[in-house]
């Protein structure tokens, strides 16, 4: 089976080809189509900026569906190519801030593309692991997470960070893709799968 850090490499390498080629085959869904078919209005799309939104690889419309109020310090927990930071920014207001945390350089040079491109400058995006948030203790009142627990085997250290950062009476919106049931046997043996 394979160990923590070649599956974190793994996903790295998977998602960082995503953002430097989104228009290829991935072995996930990728952009513009594929965030509508989450439930992200169309209009919406329209406005963000293309490289932001044609690397889109979540599993859920969180960030259009999360209570975020103006003035919030925001958390977007794995934020790929910006799409939910965008999002959360523009709820936000200027008087709040959001910080996108990605472990994929390539998706973090999408994601500050897209905040220049929409002219929003209460954005911020940092290059680190989940499970060691660059943010100091109860930084954010809002946390978004769309599909990140299923690629990092660390899960019990992003759920301490999430607790650590998120102040009290802060909230969390997350999504991930569940299993309905056990995988097959030869499935379940792949390495290359990483939900196994």
């Amino acid at each position: 089976m394979a160990t923590a850090g070649t599956l974190r490499e793994g996903v790295r390498l998977a998602y960082s080809a995503a953002a430097e080629e989104p228009r290829r085959t991935h072995p996930f869904p990728v952009g513009r189509a594929f965030a509508e078919s989450l439930g992200y209005p169309a209009e919406l799309l329209e406005r963000l900026p293309a490289v932001s939104v044609d690397a889109f690889a979540g599993v859920s419309n969180v960030a259009v569906t999360a209570d975020i109020p103006s003035g919030a310090t925001v958390l977007d927990l794995g934020c790929g190519g910006g799409l939910d930071a965008l999002i959360a920014a523009g709820k936000a207001g200027r008087p709040g801030h959001v910080i996108g945390v990605d472990f994929s350089g390539s998706m973090l040079d999408r994601a500050r593309r897209g905040a220049l491109e929409a002219d929003l400058y209460n954005v911020e995006f940092r290059e680190a692991d989940a499970e060691r948030l660059p943010l100091d203790d109860a930084a954010v009142s809002v946390a978004l997470v769309n599909g990140i627990f299923n690629l990092n085997p660390m899960r019990e250290a992003i759920f301490q960070e999430l607790a650590r950062v998120v102040r009290p009476g802060g909230i969390v919106f997350a999504a991930e893709l569940i299993l309905r049931g056990p995988l097959e046997a030869p499935e379940a043996a792949d390495e290359s799968n990483w939900f196994a």
